[in-house]
């Protein structure tokens, strides 16, 4: 008697021009923009929307970028209006000190938004469909094979159901977030050795917000170990994150709702806000989270927001410069899938732009622990207009043509000669900061249960 093999489930097939891994603010924002210039695009997101995420506080240089996607009044609905960013600081006698976006460089966007990032999230990837994007959920890549260059790549994914999907694409884009899905295939994804941060987040109902307009402010409190996140957000609902040097997380005895709670005990001005406040979320933890990739691109592929480099959330920055990334990227692919001799140069210029972004960013992010810079944040001046420029930093106008960055290099000097003014105190936070900067190279974080 012959005995019956199991049938194979057949693996479907499909040709598209770009094939986008991750359906986040970068992913959704590049399918639609090529597919509003009639390219065939497909994107494939390992979750399904509505899905948790962190990133909830956006900045003003959102907003054009809404309007251009078609999106503008949908994100307006689900968010609450930011005027403002407020610093926190037990060690200076004013305590705190707001900046308003109105007060930036550039006038005309005065606010931005604070969101849950499911409901943006899924207004962008359901944007990208209405737009003519093939969007797939509970997709996930799992192997890519570039063809010879000009050629471009098969892709397999696996689908929620275990069925299985090839496709042949002319250009892949890596918008795979934190999983880095081609820097870690092409083992180009490295710790970044400047700067390694930890951190614990989760929601609370009922925290304490400020009045009228300031109600929706972000707000940063520094403590001994980093700093902390407050971000008002709708239904009643403030996302509160602790980010912390690794060493401090390694330190963790006990669960982490618990390691949680004693870190928010460590900041009685946060603690102030929170006494009414239930912690209605599971809270969730990651380890230096710090990162770069070597390449941005190459024949047939690009990096995208995160999948490219992270750094630290201190100035909301990330899904600002994964949405300018995506314009920028389409900008790139147009061109290498209609003028394939000009795609090298359309990637260089690509890398550069990308680079620039986390670049700017990353002066202010390596130095905001550090005394003299909250000192200037604490105690601001205008001198050659450097606060009008920082604010443009805050609100994310790095990209126009806004003239801010002789203003910028003016701050940094400042900055250096208040070194110089305290040089015991700068040589021993020097000294502190190389020291956490070790043990997050040489003592990986759990962050299990």
């Amino acid at each position: 008697m012959t005995k019956e093999m199991p049938l194979k489930t057949p693996i479907k097939t499909g040709n598209c021009d770009v094939l986008v891994i991750g359906g986040g603010p970068g992913g959704s924002t590049v399918a639609t923009l090529l597919a509003e210039q009639g390219y065939h695009v497909t994107v494939a997101e390992k979750s399904h929307h509505p899905r948790f995420h962190v990133g909830e506080s956006l900045l003003p240089a959102n907003l054009p970028l809404f309007e251009r996607l078609g999106v503008g009044e949908a994100v307006r609905s689900i968010g609450i209006e930011k005027w403002g960013a407020e610093f926190v600081s037990p060690w200076h006698e004013k305590g705190s000190q707001t900046f308003q976006f109105a007060d930036a460089w550039n006038k005309t966007i005065p606010y931005a938004y604070q969101v849950l990032r499911s409901d943006l999230d899924t207004i962008l990837f359901q944007n990208a469909a209405k737009k003519g994007a093939t969007t797939l959920e509970g997709c996930r890549v799992r192997d890519i094979t570039f063809l010879p260059e000009g050629e471009g790549a098969l892709v397999h994914a696996e689908h929620d159901d275990g069925s299985q999907e090839d496709f042949r694409t002319r250009f892949v884009v890596d918008a795979s977030g934190r999983d880095t899905f081609l820097g870690n295939r092409f083992r180009d994804k490295t710790r970044n050795p400047r700067h390694n941060s930890s951190a614990l987040y989760a929601h609370f109902r009922g925290a304490k917000r400020g009045e009228g307009r300031a109600e929706g402010n972000i707000s940063i409190f520094w403590f001994d170990h980093g700093w902390f996140w407050f971000i008002p957000l709708a239904n009643g609902l403030t996302s509160i994150g602790a980010v912390m040097w690794p060493y401090f997380l390694k330190a963790r005895d006990k669960p982490v709702e618990a390691f949680f709670r004693d870190t928010l005990a460590l900041c009685p001005a946060l603690m102030e806000r929170l006494k009414e406040a239930e912690l209605v979320s599971v809270v969730e933890a990651t380890g230096n989270f710090s990162y770069n990739c070597g390449r941005s691109s190459g024949p047939g592929y690009l990096l995208l927001g995160d999948a490219f480099a992270f750094i630290d959330p201190v100035f909301s920055s990330g899904v600002m410069l994964a949405m300018n990334g995506a314009f920028l990227a389409a900008e790139a692919i147009a061109t290498c899938l209609s003028t394939p001799e000009k795609a090298g140069a359309a990637l260089r210029h690509y890398d550069r732009k990308l680079r620039h972004g986390p670049k700017e960013f990353s002066w202010f992010i390596y130095r905001i622990n550090h005394p003299s810079m909250r000192d200037l944040f604490m105690e601001p001046s205008n001198v050659f207009r450097v606060k009008e420029a920082l604010l443009s930093m805050l609100a994310g106008d790095i990209f126009g043509d806004t003239p801010i960055w002789r203003s910028i290099a003016t701050f940094k000097v400042l900055y250096y000669m208040h070194l110089l003014r305290n040089p015991r105190r700068s040589f021993k936070a020097w000294r502190k900061r190389r020291h956490q900067v070790y043990v997050a190279e040489e003592l990986p974080v759990s962050v299990g249960p």
